[in-house]
């Protein structure tokens, strides 16, 4: 999937180049796999994208072990490490998302939002 992220001044809007199923609409336009896009502000973004890029890093150094032999013990703690980071990244996701996206359908009328929170929340608790 290729995507082309585009600063407007106060957000970052991300187009897809494949059409959704769905079609429909969080906080945005559409995009690939659920239909729905959120518009980010430039500040959330990067924050965000920190943590990636962080986490990206920390996988990147545990190849590194495995490439080099390192003691199992040793890896699998990077390996919690990374497991932690993730769980962080998904709370501010998941904070972000309830502010924005879930509120904002509620206050429109759309209950439907509440079934694929709790849908998201039953896939996060496995």
């Amino acid at each position: 999937m290729e995507n082309n992220a585009k600063y407007d001044g106060n957000n970052y809007n991300i187009e897809y180049s494949t059409e959704s199923e769905h079609g429909q609409s969080c906080c945005g336009n559409q995009c690939d796999g659920c239909g729905k896009t959120k518009l980010r502000s430039p500040e959330e973004y990067k924050r965000l994208i920190n943590r990636l890029n962080r986490i990206s890093g920390q996988i990147n150094g545990i190849k590194g072990m495995v490439e080099k032999n390192a003691y199992c013990t040793d890896i699998l703690v990077q390996v919690a490490a990374v497991n932690a980071a993730l769980n962080s990244f998904n709370k501010e996701l998941l904070a972000e998302h309830i502010r924005s996206c879930v509120a904002e359908n509620i206050r429109n009328g759309n209950d439907e939002i509440i079934d694929e929170f709790v849908q998201i929340l039953q896939k996060l608790m496995k």
